[in-house]
Formats: structure tokens, C-alpha cells, sequence
């Protein structure tokens, strides 16, 4: 018996294999929840209970809004095969950006448009820092994005805990409040702040037609599917990357915007600021398969399990991090779909 590649799986082979891959990750959790002492049918009917009522779906709603602007940048970064596992880091400059605004510069109508700008700014080029490493140097954007993530979250800290902390702050670690006019507009009484869901939804369908609908969009696809092929033609592969890395981390640096002045209304302690969001999107561009587009599907997904593992953690006083082992294991068994679905099974010598 042997594996042999199949580049070409059958629909109906994709979907067996990811369903048989789907239904082992629930036995795991359930196995999980009866090792904690807990139904595993109580535990499933908690993680979907936000979609029961509205306070719920506006929590799927604020959970959805950063993994819809992360995933739909990295969906784009992983197809052209720049690998960007530093979307948390680009994250928390956006915030540092748009706190810069909010709180040092002249005040207007001009603010919001101004923290978005700096907030994007300071993602793309946090990113794009990391592209020009592998472009110049060859170093692997893997790594050099993953540091940078240590290396924000500390400026974060420095920042907060000395020359920005607030004036009447004690004992916490945080800034001023954000002044009215840097503050996002929100749906009602939820913390869902609409101006910045709908930039995601757009980003999705202008990143998704760029890739499929241009000659831009046929070159980064090229480049991430045969580099070799890419050179070939004479495209110009290190300025495609560069170009993927700064659109990644613009969004990704809008995405900390939104939670500042949306949610928070003043920067935080980084681990305030994002519950894991840019790792988080990891799952989603993954599961979206190379589509921005799909993220408009994969983003919510998630963010109904962020709000279901919230009911879990607040009704049966689970682990504060049951949510990354349920993210977790579910991004394990799609990666061994994935790759099993795309090999098939010779048992013959």
C-alpha cells in the first residue's frame, strides 16, 4: 500500500474525505468535554446558542469584522505563496497608528479617515518590511513575520505602560479615551462597529476580483502556483510579493483600527486589543483555499465559535482557552483533509 498523488480530486472524493476529517474532530471535542465533565451535546448547544438571539449574533458580528479583513488580505498573501503568520503584529500597529491620531493630532472630521491611513499605513509597511527581507535577503517571511509579532506586542506594552499612558490612569495599563470624533459609529447598543464590516466585505470583492478579473490578478496567481514558470515569463515576482505583503497588512492594520476605535475606544494591553484574531485568521484564509471572496463565509464561521466558546467559558466555567483547542483541532483535521484529498491510495506493489 502506498500514497500516490492526485492533483485532480473529485468533488464528491473532497467532500467525503473533509466530512469523515470533520466528524473525527467532533468525536475528539466530545471526548474533550466528557473528560471535563461536561455533555458533549450541552457543550455543541452552547457553541451554536449565539445564533439563538440577537445580543449573540451581534457577538458573531464583532468577532467576524477582524477575521474578515485579516483572512481576506491573507487569503490573497497564501495564493501568491508570500506565507504571512504575522497578521497579529500588523494588527497592533493599526492600533498604535490610529491611537497616534486620535490622541496627538488635531481633531475633525478629517480623524477618522486620518487613523485609517496611519493605522494601514503602519500594517502594510510593518508587512512589507518582511517582504523585502525575503525579496533582498531570501530570509523566510515565516519567521521574520512571526518576530515581528513579539516585537509589536512589546512596543504596545511600552507604549501604554509609559510615554502614552492615560493622565488620570492608575494601576491599569492604558491611554486617554479616544476623543468623539475618533470613535466608529456602531449598530444600536452592540459593540458592532458597521463602518469597519463593511470595509471588510468590500476588501473581500475587490481582493477577489483583482486576483481573478486582471492581469495583475493572473500574474500573482502564476507567480504562487510555478515561481519557475513566473520568472519564465518575465514577471516581476519580487515586486508581486511586495505588493501582496503591503495589501495583507494594510487590511491587517485596518482591522486594529476597528478594534480600537470601534470596541476599546483607547489602546490597551495588546492582549486586550486582539484575542488572537491574526492567528486566528490563519483558519479562515486556509479554509477559504486561495478566494478572498470564500472569507465572506469562513470569517463568521469562526466568529461563531469565538462567541460560542464564550457561552462555553461564561455557562460551565470552562478554560479561558477551550476556544484555541477547538480552533486548533479543527485547523489539524483541514490540513489532513486537505492533504489526503489530494493523494489517493494504491494498494498495490
Amino acid at each position: 500500500m502506498r500514497l500516490e498523488l492526485d492533483p485532480n480530486p473529485t468533488p464528491q472524493k473532497t467532500f467525503l474525505t473533509y466530512s469523515v476529517f470533520l466528524l473525527l474532530a467532533f468525536l475528539l471535542l466530545g471526548m474533550l468535554f466528557l473528560a471535563y465533565g461536561v455533555s458533549p451535546l450541552k457543550a455543541y448547544a452552547l457553541l451554536l446558542s449565539p445564533l439563538t438571539d440577537p445580543l449573540g449574533l451581534a457577538e458573531i458580528a464583532r468577532r467576524t469584522i477582524p477575521l474578515l479583513l485579516i483572512g481576506a488580505g491573507l487569503a490573497l498573501a497564501f495564493r501568491v505563496g508570500f506565507f504571512n503568520i504575522g497578521a497579529e503584529g500588523q494588527l497592533l500597529l493599526g492600533a498604535v497608528g490610529a491611537a497616534y491620531a486620535a490622541l496627538f493630532l488635531p481633531v475633525g472630521p478629517w480623524t477618522l479617515p486620518l487613523m485609517f491611513l496611519l493605522g494601514g499605513g503602519l500594517g502594510a509597511i510593518w508587512a512589507g518590511l518582511a517582504a523585502w527581507l525575503r525579496v533582498r535577503f531570501g530570509a523566510s517571511e515565516i519567521l521574520t513575520t512571526l518576530m515581528q509579532n513579539y516585537l509589536a506586542y512589546y512596543l504596545v506594552v511600552y507604549l501604554v505602560a509609559g510615554p502614552w499612558k492615560g493622565q488620570l490612569v492608575f494601576g491599569f495599563l492604558y491611554t486617554d479615551r479616544f476623543p468623539q470624533a475618533a470613535q466608529l459609529p456602531r449598530l444600536g447598543d452592540t459593540l458592532v462597529h458597521w463602518p469597519t464590516l463593511l470595509l471588510g466585505v468590500a476588501a473581500a470583492l475587490i481582493l477577489h476580483l483583482l486576483l481573478f478579473r486582471t492581469p495583475l490578478g493572473f500574474a500573482w496567481r502564476v507567480q504562487g502556483e510555478n515561481p519557475l514558470a513566473a520568472r519564465y515569463l518575465g514577471l516581476p515576482g519580487g515586486r508581486l510579493l511586495l505588493l501582496t505583503a503591503l495589501f495583507s497588512g494594510l487590511l491587517s492594520g485596518f482591522a486594529g483600527v476597528g478594534e480600537v476605535a470601534g470596541i476599546h475606544l483607547r489602546l490597551l494591553e495588546p492582549a486586550q486589543i486582539s484575542l488572537g484574531y491574526g492567528f486566528t485568521a490563519i483558519l479562515a484564509a486556509w479554509l477559504a483555499r486561495g478566494r478572498p471572496l470564500l472569507v465572506l463565509l469562513t470569517a463568521p464561521l469562526l466568529g461563531l465559535i469565538l462567541a460560542g466558546g464564550d457561552a462555553l467559558k461564561l455557562s460551565l466555567s470552562m478554560p479561558f482557552r477551550v476556544v484555541d483547542v477547538v480552533s486548533g483541532l479543527l485547523l489539524l483535521v483541514l490540513i489532513g483533509a486537505e492533504a489526503l484529498s489530494r493523494h489517493r491510495i494504491l494498494w498495490r506493489r
